[in-house]
């Protein structure tokens, strides 16, 4: 439809001037990190940087995810939207982990910080970053790529706060050692955004069942449309953060058999209406197939002749 078409170009020229800006601010901030030898300004440069990667990722993966599927790929590329969540979630641990080692080693031998230089960088890099997030928020709720992006982002504006705060307490006190402990903060804020997009985006990447959806409902659903006994064999999966899938084998009451395609008909809507749930592929007899397994057990080609889905 025209007017998504016009939505997600929108939207690529917004992370296109996002990256553009972000960029700016990276550099300032690694140079007046090293110039005020501040690590919080460091720590804040090199989340920064991730935002940089962050940002250009999310909108290289819409533009692969929007490419026509192909004889290799059949589903297209929408799961490149995931994966480029999961390597931004994943970066950001490592940049936790690289804060903290810095953090403590400033903590045991505290060094002198220019506050002033260290003030302005980080106020002007907070005005970039909170434009950027009112700029990504709206799409950010409903799209676990873009969220991925818009936290990134909030995160790099709560830690420009805090270098603000440290730079004002030197600047009064002399107190050098908030300049670790705010970026101790800084970690332990990235870390749990950085954790909630990691689960989200590797539960997708394995196959796991919506969060959204309640699979013990949807069973009850299906055994309760007119003519079917029972339903097994069933998965349900997420293509990408918002396309789901199903596959199932249902049986149907004999007398009821001619009736094939009505009833697959009321399952695929009452599907689509109530777990949003459009790509359904469903198997009215199954020989072979174990009904007691709800699931349906896979097997391996090495595991011999035994049945497979």
């Amino acid at each position: 439809m025209p007017h998504v078409h016009e939505a997600d170009a929108a939207l690529r020229r917004r992370l296109k001037i996002s990256v553009a800006l972000t960029s700016v601010i990276f550099v300032a901030e690694l140079v007046g990190g090293y110039l005020f030898n501040s690590l919080a300004l460091l720590s804040d440069a090199a989340h920064v940087f991730m935002d940089v990667f962050a940002l250009s990722l999310t909108w290289f993966a819409i533009y692969i995810s929007a490419l026509p599927p192909t004889e290799k790929r059949t589903f297209g590329l929408h799961r490149a939207e995931v994966f480029a969540s999961f390597i931004n979630s994943f970066s950001l641990l490592a940049i936790i982990v690289f804060i903290f080692y810095k953090a403590f080693g400033r903590l045991l031998h505290p060094q002198p910080v220019e506050s002033v230089g260290m003030l302005v960088v980080a106020t002007v890099g907070l005005v970039v970053n909170l434009i950027v997030a009112l700029w990504l928020m709206r799409y950010a709720k409903h799209d676990l790529n873009i969220k991925s992006a818009f936290l990134h982002v909030i995160g790099d504006a709560v830690a420009s706060v805090g270098v603000i705060i440290a730079s004002i307490v030197i600047y009064y006190t002399g107190w050098m050692a908030i300049d670790p402990l705010i970026s101790f903060a800084i970690g332990a804020i990235i870390f749990i955004g950085a954790y909630k997009i990691l689960k989200e985006s590797s539960h997708i990447l394995l196959e796991g069942t919506p969060t959204e959806i309640d699979l013990k409902q949807v069973v009850t659903e299906i055994t309760e449309t007119d003519g079917i006994e029972s339903v097994h064999s069933l998965h349900i999966w997420s293509i990408c953060h918002n396309v789901y899938a199903l596959s199932a084998h249902v049986d149907i009451e004999p007398p009821q058999r001619v009736r094939m395609g009505e009833i697959f008909n009321a399952v695929n809507e009452k599907l689509a209406e109530r777990h949003h749930i459009f790509y359904t592929t469903l198997q009215a007899e199954c020989v072979g197939c174990d009904r007691g397994d709800i699931f349906g057990t896979m097997a391996h080609k090495n595991d011999g002749h035994g049945h497979s889905h």
